[in-house]
Parts: structure tokens; sequence; C-alpha cells
């Protein structure tokens, strides 16, 4: 089990950390343990239990009544809540208690009814995106396993994966456009992402997953004439590595334009081969693709 700090509590919850601390004292909301030293930790119950009240409060519920609830009517009152808010802060908050319990039912029941209404780009830009974000935060402090990590990173590649599939797949003769992740890059749920946006746009794809040899991508190139190549960058080595990475890329294929997206790229200061393009948004990838054109 997880032990957090008040501010990884914090972080998480949106809660002060003395708000949190006033309402252990006045409402015995949580009751962490204590070291020799005096230094609150919580588990992962006081982590659901902080973020459930969060959310009731948020939604105008004083926290005097909430004291009052037993977990099962919290549990309850977020799930009306759930169905009847437009919220993403909602949603957002249920898939994390869903990933730290490993349920998942519930992952897939908040999941499938956020696509039914609102389809799978809206769910993956405004709910699993900040998501992700904010699980980002529990995997730095240490306070996330690789298995839960795993766990929800897979589900909702399944999901992807099957709006993918439920695309018609375009004529041999559309533009082809290649994507991959290059060599020691594993986190693919955002090319599988730009993978479904650009098949929808009506290009052939050609996705080639993790950790793709530069040696394949030339062969692919030369072979298929790919009028765009889409990859990102999010846990590479240094900058210099990723400069030299994509200037090589750049130079080797003049004619083919590159899109390029990953955290790490928004970090550095790139110098821009003419047919290098950086994207962070799906806005702006949609927005490249009307602009391709076969050399």
């Amino acid at each position: 089990m997880a032990q957090y700090s008040i501010k990884e509590l914090e972080s998480l919850s949106g809660i002060k950390a003395h708000t949190i601390r006033i309402w252990e004292k006045r409402y015995r909301i949580v009751s962490p343990n204590r070291s020799a030293t005096n230094i609150r930790s919580y588990s992962d119950d006081d982590l659901k239990k902080i973020m459930t009240v969060s959310l009731l409060k948020s939604h105008g519920i004083k926290i005097s009544k909430i004291a009052t609830l037993s977990s099962t009517e919290m549990a309850s009152r977020v799930s009306d809540l759930s169905n009847r808010s437009t919220s993403t802060e909602v949603h957002i908050d249920r898939l994390v208690v869903a990933m730290v319990d490993l349920d998942e039912e519930v992952f897939e029941n908040i999941i499938n009814e956020l696509i039914s209404k609102h389809g799978l780009e809206y769910t993956i830009i405004e709910v699993a995106y900040p998501f992700l974000e904010k699980i980002g935060v529990l995997w730095l402090t240490g306070n996330i396993s690789p298995v839960q990590e795993h766990f929800i990173s897979n589900l909702l590649r399944q999901k992807i994966l099957v709006a993918i599939d439920g695309l018609s797949i375009p004529k041999k003769t559309s533009d082809p456009v290649l994507m991959f992740l290059p060599e020691e890059e594993l986190h693919e749920i955002g090319l599988l992402f730009c993978h479904y946006i650009v098949r929808k746009a009506g290009y052939r794809t050609y996705y080639m997953g993790q950790q793709v040899p530069y040696p394949d991508i030339q062969w692919f190139c030369k072979h298929y004439r790919p009028v765009a190549m889409i990859t990102s960058i999010t846990t590479s080595p240094n900058p210099q590595f990723v400069e030299r990475y994509l200037s090589r890329l750049c130079a080797d294929h003049r004619h083919v334009t590159i899109l390029a997206s990953g955290r790490l790229l928004r970090k550095i200061a790139l110098k821009f081969p003419p047919n290098l393009q950086i994207f962070e948004s799906t806005a702006q990838l949609k927005s490249l693709l009307k602009q391709l054109k076969r050399p």
C-alpha cells in the first residue's frame, strides 16, 4: 500500500494542506499515520476519501454534511454527480480512484459512458490526457506501481485500438503516412491517438509502434515514399540526442514532412529543419494534415 505526504495529497486532490489538517482535526475525515518526528503519512484509502470529499464539496455540499456520510453514501453521491455533471474533474478523479483500486469494471464504465456521450476525441483530450498528467504526480513520487501504470495504459490503449479498428482502411493509392516511436521510446498512447486522427482524416497509415530501428524507417521510405512521418519523443536521454535524431531524420528524408510531438520537445529549443513541424495538440495536427502535399 502506498504512503502519501500531505503535499502529495494536496497535488492530487486540489485541497490545500492546511484545509486537510483542519478536516482531519475537526471532522475526522482522515486519520494519518505519524512518524516518530510527527510527520503525517496517508494511505490509499485516505487518498480516495480526500478526493471524494473534494468532489462533493466542489459541487456545493458542505463539509459538515459530508463528514456525516458513510463511505457507501459518499460513493453513491459521487456516482450521481458523475451521471449529471459535465465537469471533467469528476470523471478524472473517479478514474484515479479506479486506478488505485485496479478496478477495471469502474474504469471501463466511466470511459465507455464518456465515449458514448461525447466521442473518443473528447474523451481522450479532455479526460484521458489530464488524467494521465495527474497520475504522473503519483509516478514521480513513487506512489504508483508499474502494475497500476501498465493496467491503466493498456485499458486506454485497448479503447483507442477499438476505435481505429472501426475506421475504414483508405485505399493504397491514398497518401501514405508512417507512424513510429524511435528506439528507446515506449509511451505510445499519444501516437496511437494520432493514428486514429490521421486515419480518420483519410490518410493511409502505417503504424510501426514502439522502438523502431532507424534502418527500418529508411527501408519504408525507400519503398513506399510517405507524404509524412509522425513520431513522438518523451523519454529521450538528452536534448542533444533529440536534436541530432530529428536533424538526421529530416536530412535523410528531405522531401517528407516530419511531424513530431512529445512532452520533451516542449522543453528544448530546437533548430527547425524546413521539413520539420512540431505539434502540441490535436487541432494543430489536423491543421498540419490539411497542408500535406505529395512532392
